[in-house]
Order: C-alpha cells, then structure tokens, then sequence
C-alpha cells in the first residue's frame, strides 16, 4: 500500500445494491476501510447508529455544516447526508484506503477535494429489476418508490463520467468485479514504485 491511503467511491441508484456490495468487499479485501456518513434521516428496518450512518437530527447536522465538519453534503428525498472530512483524513494519512457509499453530487464533493479518488458506479440489471427490488424492501410507499425510480433515471446518466461500471445483475460476479478494481488499483505503479525503488535501488525515473 501507499504511504497514503485511496479514496474508493461507490454510487449507484437506490436499490442497485450497492450497499451489499460494498459490505461484501470488506469481508474480503483487507486494510480497507469504510466511511459512515452522517444523515438527518431515521434508520430503517435493521439500521444501527454508527453502523450504516451516523443518525443525527436535522438540527445538529445543520451545526456540523456550518462549523465546516463535512466534505461533502447533500440533501436526498427532503434528508441530509454528509461525509467527515476527519474520518477520511485520519484513515488515509494512515495509509488505509478507504471505500464509500454516497451518491453523485458527492462523489463530485470527493473527486474536487481529492483529485486522485476512484469512483464507481454501480448499475442495475434493467429498470424493471430496479423496481423490483426497490418493491421488495417494502421500507417506502408508492409515491417514493416512483420518485426514487425517477430520480434513478436521471442520475444514471451520470455513470459516463465515473472510473469504472459495474453491473449489479448477480451479486457474487459483482463483488469479485468490485474486488478486482479495488487489488487492480492498489497495484499502479504510481501507488507501489516508491518502495519498489527502495527496495531494489532502481533510481529515478
């Protein structure tokens, strides 16, 4: 690894399963590690504070924005999600990469902040399979559920301006995709020539 972490950005609509994916990688690539948003939302289902996010009220999160705690934030279906720019900062100058789970607009917040990130965009099989699985969860109602496919029209367009695509058809070939960008980019020249040159005295170059 580099003497600096990377910074890996999943995006994806909701219900592309990205979520799963990106828990997925982490079982299986080690010294990753993986940044917890913030949001003004409630959990849903199963979700525990400090585990999917970090559960704050619209009130604090706005205190957070306005003391410059975030490097990106961004409102998503009337709730706030942002990104710590202290939790990216203490894992990569330690060497970690890091993985995230955020959306366009973020990604964009990232990239402009750090100019070497990698961003992935993770899509569904077809917009009839998105629907489905967004029906499945069964944690909306039908008005956001055809909102949030609406909006995933639109955002997916976005996907031409990531790194890489993955296509979320089935989920054990995704996560060896997911897997093989994270170990593909981890091994550039420009993350290991440093220590190659130590190592074998090869000089500048």
């Amino acid at each position: 690894m580099s003497a600096s972490g990377r910074i890996f950005v999943v995006s994806g609509p909701s219900g592309s399963g990205k979520s799963t994916l990106i828990r997925e990688v982490r079982q299986r690539v080690p010294d990753l590690g993986y940044s917890i948003s913030h949001t003004s939302r409630p959990p849903r289902g199963k979700e525990k504070n400090g585990v999917e996010y970090h559960f704050v009220s619209r009130e604090n999160f706005q205190k957070r924005i306005d003391s410059g705690e975030f490097v990106e934030w961004a409102e998503v279906y009337q709730d706030l999600y942002g990104t710590s720019v202290a939790s990216l900062r203490s894992q990569i100058t330690a060497g970690r990469d890091v993985i995230m789970d955020i959306d366009v607009q973020g990604a964009r917040n990232i990239k402009d902040h750090f100019r070497d990130a990698i961003l992935i965009y993770v899509l569904p099989p077809s917009m009839e399979v998105l629907e489905k699985r967004l029906r499945e969860r069964r944690t909306d109602d039908e008005k956001t559920i055809r909102t949030r496919l609406t909006k995933a029209g639109m955002e997916i367009k976005n996907c031409v301006s990531y790194d890489y695509l993955l296509f979320n058809d089935q989920l054990d070939q995704a996560v060896e995709e997911l897997k093989s960008i994270l170990i593909a980019e981890r091994c550039r020249k420009s993350v290991r020539l440093a220590k190659a040159q130590t190592l074998f005295n090869l000089g500048p170059h």
